[in-house]
């Protein structure tokens, strides 16, 4: 490992000095250069800062945001490197990275919000929980006085001056993914804490994007005009107008959603109508930042709109790898913008510091309060407080936006960092303490106080995915509301009436926690799903014929490309099987794999691999064999190679004795070309001159080498 790392630094060096060495060319040329090797770069530092602090325990976004500051131009970014005598990052005329740079963070910004939008219950938000709403308010309105009062102290300006709004606008977002994961950790995710901190939380995204378009529309006109000359009768017409262009956008959104959903399936077909839809996106994007408002107000309402259409789903699961590789990039480039020294020094730390301790106060009291006059005891109202104290992606945007457009000070944006950083990492070990001391949080006893956990292990992940995906729709077209908590987590929150619960999907295991009272319901649910699922297999099994398939598998008409030879390795290569049966054969094999490391549980792997030969058997033509299977009981994705001389029966397509074996094993939960090494080594193993050298020969040497020609 540490090779390949040795290996990718010489290779990157050399690139970036050839790069540097071609002379003279156009700026525009150089600009695409300079590009190319620095979202190279961020992308490998991301993916392992964000690595690192998932091991830690954190969220994976501080490690994304540490790593930006770390590889930015004012720290290791500065330093000179061949063809780049400033730095590889550096400062582009006073702004921290290149405007193209900036501009792949704008477009992260828009996909994120737009996927908060899809993930948004507007429903709940329109529907549930009064208690929700009022906690959720009460936290968004603290929050935005003590942010915007104490820029006006500190700033010595008016609370009405742009940065001093800016300030409590940061202050009001909620990352609840962070918080529900604690929760689902807890299994405290249908507690009444749980349920009213999820409810709230739709409450502040929402309210949060409104406060922003009315923010985005005073700032918009104070920038041009001296501040003291607006009045608050003109403020508040201001904000009326940007208030009503964001309800007058959504209204029609919701109410057009289901059509507009149709109409993106019309024009674009399955495949296509997800990057249709994040290209509506974009459009409403570019259209409110032309109103004076922020893009992803736009990009928000586009995903609102359709979160409540049947392609909500497929949209998320079709744009998730675009959300994986762009939103990682953003917090890295929010992170390079922080300059270190401003943020290190004395008066921005004190001023940071207080801002973060008044952030996590505003949500304990703008939220704990109101939850004290609504049933919960001083217990369950501090769950509720710290369980609203994370923030994340929306406060980074907002301050993002502020410091691009000159209305936050270099300084100013890097105590938003620390205030998004600190109170990301101290919510959660704070949440867990106040969950694990027991005794209810409600001042009577309540539906939720207990939760019981209903977990289902099935054979397979793919199986797991299926039935946690058809439980889920089934129960929207019953009328459940479905949350879904956060992309990158398998978590969803259901709701209908006071019936509320909670779904994990984690590798094979579905778990559901719940209110003891509807179990039954819940298991009477699932076994309808199960009962559905099956008849639909016994259905597959009724007009599809997999041996019939089967019989037309050709291996050696297929493509002879090298896949396999990435997992070749001579330690997992025999000439002396002895085996008399297809199960003995492939028992040596285990057995050699386990001699050479590979094998994580014998046990496992061995059940595997013979439940997948049971169903059908692997013999192909020309006496080969390739048994494979997905499973958990290997390290990495592994080939064994064995010689027969004898041969043994494996039942296959042509009745031949097998006298080569390939065994291809890859690990259950890896993203890895199973398939494609599956067939790639059958193509090479139906050339006859091959096979024919394969079998003739004593030494394990000879078959790497002939496989590796």
């Amino acid at each position: 490992m540490k090779r390949s790392y040795l290996v990718l630094f010489m290779l990157l060096t050399a690139s970036v000095s050839l790069f540097a060495n071609t002379g003279e060319s156009s700026d525009l040329t150089m600009q695409m250069t300079s590009l190319v090797l620095e979202l190279g770069v961020v992308i490998f530092a991301v993916r392992a800062g964000g690595i690192i602090a998932a091991k830690l325990g954190m969220p994976s976004v501080i490690g994304e945001l540490l790593t930006g500051v770390i590889i930015g131009p004012y720290a290791l970014g500065s330093l000179p490197l061949p063809g780049f005598p400033h730095g590889l990052f550096q400062i582009y005329e006073g702004f921290a990275v290149s405007p193209v740079l900036y501009a792949f963070a704008t477009v992260a910004s828009i996909i994120l919000l737009f996927t908060s939008g899809l993930e948004t219950d507007i429903n709940m938000f329109l529907s549930y929980s009064v208690a929700g709403g009022l906690i959720g308010l009460g936290g968004v309105a603290v929050s935005y006085l003590f942010g915007a009062g104490l820029g006006s102290i500190f700033l010595h300006q008016s609370v009405f001056a742009p940065s001093s709004m800016f300030l409590g606008i940061m202050s009001t977002a909620t990352s609840v993914g962070i918080t529900a994961r604690i929760l689902s950790d807890k299994k405290k995710m249908d507690s009444p804490e749980g349920v009213t901190i999820l409810a709230a939380a739709v409450f502040d995204d929402v309210i949060g994007i409104v406060l922003l378009a009315i923010v985005m529309g005073v700032v918009a006109v104070m920038t041009g005009h001296q501040a003291g000359g607006l009045s608050l009768w003109r403020i508040g017409s201001i904000a009326l107008k940007a208030f009503g262009l964001w309800l007058g956008f959504t209204a029609l959104g919701l109410f057009f959603g289901k059509k507009l959903g149709e109409v993106l399936k019309k024009i674009g077909g399955d495949a296509h109508y997800p990057v249709l839809a994040l290209g509506l996106a974009l459009i409403l994007a570019g259209f409110f930042e032309m109103q004076g408002l922020a893009m992803i107000i736009g990009a928000y309402i586009i995903g609102i709109s359709l979160s409540k259409t049947d392609i909500a789903y497929l949209i998320m699961d079709k744009t998730k790898p675009l959300y994986d590789f762009f939103v990682p990039v953003f917090f890295a480039v929010m992170g390079m913008m922080v300059d270190v020294n401003q943020l290190l020094s004395p008066s921005v730390l004190l001023f940071g510091g207080i801002y973060t301790l008044l952030a996590i106060l505003a949500k304990i009291i703008g939220a704990g309060l109101p939850a004290m006059f609504l049933g919960f005891n001083f217990r369950g109202s501090l769950r509720i407080g710290l369980g609203m104290v994370p923030r994340g992606e929306v406060a980074l945007i907002i301050a993002g936006i502020g410091l691009s457009a000159g209305v936050l000070e270099p300084s100013i944006f890097g105590v938003s960092i620390l205030m998004t950083m600190v109170t990301s990492i101290i919510a959660p070990p704070l949440l867990n303490i106040a969950l694990t001391r027991g005794g209810q949080g409600t001042k009577q006893e309540t539906k939720g106080n207990e939760t019981e956990t209903i977990e289902i292990k099935l054979p397979t992940r793919e199986l797991a995915e299926l039935v946690s995906s058809t439980f889920l729709r089934e129960l929207e077209r019953e009328g459940f509301f479905v949350q879904h908590m956060s992309i990158r987590d398998e978590i969803s929150h259901i709701r209908k009436g006071d019936i509320s619960f909670s779904l994990v999907t984690e590798d094979k295991t579905i778990r559901i926690e719940t209110d003891p009272i509807d179990v039954v319901f819940i298991k009477s649910f699932l076994h309808e799903i199960m009962v559905q699922l099956d008849s639909n297999f016994e259905k597959l099994k009724a007009t599809f014929d997999p041996e019939k398939l089967r019989q037309d598998l050709h291996v050696q008409s297929g493509r002879k490309v090298v896949a396999f030879q990435k997992i070749l390795d001579l330690d997992c290569i025999t000439t002396e099987l002895k085996g008399n049966t297809k199960y003995e054969v492939i028992e040596e094999l285990v057995n050699l794999l386990e001699k050479a490391g590979k094998v994580e549980d014998k046990e496992t792997l061995l059940k595997d691999i013979i439940d997948r030969e049971e169903r059908m058997s692997t013999g192909m033509e020309h006496g080969i064999a390739l048994p494979h299977a997905r499973t958990s009981g290997i390290k990495s994705q592994t080939l064994a190679i064995g010689i027969h001389k004898r041969g043994v029966n494996f039942q296959t397509i042509d009745g031949s004795q097998v006298h080569i074996l390939a065994m291809i094993l890859t690990p259950s939960g890896e993203e890895a070309p199973h398939m494609q090494v599956l067939a790639s080594l059958g193509a090479v193993l139906g050339d006859e001159k091959i096979r024919n050298l394969l079998i003739n020969t004593d030494s394990p040497q000879d078959v790497y080498e002939s496989l590796l020609k």
